[in-house]
């Protein structure tokens, strides 16, 4: 029977081998998975399928072939742009340090208009949360338990 320790092994770091040819063009969905631009494969698949993805200006399906050069377009929540240049090629998963350098990140920064409605945007939410949100104190909770039990 093994052991929970012989079981985890450390996750071993990618490794260029001389004889390995590098890639010349990669999935677009498993790339954006690599690079950490999105958190799973099926979720770029679902924004390539849902035109939410442009390569070098055109509309992009998940099974395209990404080269090194291509201009990516990622449109974000509330229609924010997000435009990254592929630097590097990977089809494997690398740590999140090592996964940022395949890309470089382009986007221009937010003009002050922008800010501002961002900035009006995140207070308007956040005053729209209910009082109640928080965790209920001692009496709220027995409160509560009284209603739910029929005790009004």
């Amino acid at each position: 029977m093994k052991t929970v320790a012989a079981a985890r092994r450390p996750c071993p770091e990618p490794v260029e081998r001389a004889d390995a040819a590098p890639l010349a063009e990669v999935r677009l969905d498993v790339w954006l998975d690599v690079a950490c631009l999105f958190k799973t494969r099926s979720e770029a698949q679902q924004a390539c399928r849902g035109g939410k993805v442009d390569v070098n200006g055109q509309g992009a399906k998940p099974h395209r072939l990404l080269k090194v050069g291509d201009t990516l377009r990622l449109t974000r929540a509330a229609g924010r742009r997000q435009i990254v240049v592929v630097l590097t090629l990977a089809e494997q998963h690398l740590p999140k340090a090592a996964a940022r350098r395949l890309y470089q990140d382009t986007t221009p920064p937010p003009t002050p208009e922008e800010a501002a409605v961002r900035e009006l945007e995140r207070h308007f939410w956040k005053s729209r949360l209910p009082v109640s949100a928080a965790t209920p104190d001692h009496r709220e909770r027995r409160r509560l338990r009284r209603v739910k039990e029929g005790e009004v």
